[in-house]
């Protein structure tokens, strides 16, 4: 009963201490001074190195600001570890088959220019998805085709590439002018096991030692008395 309740008491607060959770912005040192080239399948990326954080991913989101072009253009990416990684989509030409059919917008998207502070959270308030979402400027949002998901329970170090691709012409290209990842990572859970249960038998040999010594205390007092 004692290792069951200082358990119950300790492992919330452990793995409270566990976790972190680190913001890395990127705002220079982009290809083509992040101009994503118009109209270009071969689009335009942005790797970085992360390193240092714990192994285990829990929860990642993703921000960028572009400025420029037309939304409904874009489709972009995020991927983790390289070929071979994980690749989840996160614009798919937004605005496109949304409102009336055979109109401008449902077959090319939404003709805003730039994505100013968007956050793209698999827990965005209210569960909007980016896909339909006209200005996008400042609020978080689902990702439009993928989930930020499937990056959890990875390791977070390593190369991290945001890609995007302008599917359309017309000599407006959009520019990235910062993007970041927000990362929390926790221990492997054998880390977290061994952290519970080594706290939790310290504090209960402890308990264990001090009743020990006050029943010896009451048994010598004892003796006293009867002497």
């Amino acid at each position: 009963m004692i290792m069951k309740s200082f358990s119950t008491l300790l492992a919330p607060l452990l793995l409270a201490g566990a976790t972190a959770q680190a913001a890395i912005i990127y705002s220079s040192g982009f290809a083509n001074s992040g101009v994503i080239p118009d109209g270009n399948p071969t689009g335009w990326s942005d790797t970085r190195t992360v390193g240092g954080l714990r192994p285990v991913i829990a929860d990642v989101n993703v921000s960028f600001t572009l400025s420029g072009g037309a939304n409904g253009d874009l489709v972009a990416y995020l991927n983790h570890g390289g070929e071979g990684g994980v690749t989840i989509q996160l614009l798919n030409r937004v605005g496109t088959g949304v409102g009336t059919a055979g109109t401008y917008q449902y077959v090319f998207g939404f003709s805003d220019a730039g994505f100013n502070n968007i956050t793209l959270d698999q827990q965005a308030a209210g569960g909007v998805n980016i896909h339909g979402v006209s200005p996008a400027t400042d609020g978080s949002y689902l990702p439009d085709g993928g989930s930020l998901n499937t990056f959890n329970d990875s390791n977070p170090n390593g190369n991290w590439t945001l890609s995007f691709f302008d599917l359309a012409g017309g000599n407006d290209p959009s520019t990235l002018t910062s993007w970041s990842l927000d990362i929390t990572a926790v221990p492997e859970p054998v880390t977290w096991a061994l952290g519970i249960f080594g706290v939790t038998m310290g504090v209960v040999l402890a308990v264990r030692r001090r009743a020990s010594l006050r029943k010896l205390a009451v048994r010598l007092n004892a003796w006293m008395d009867a002497v």
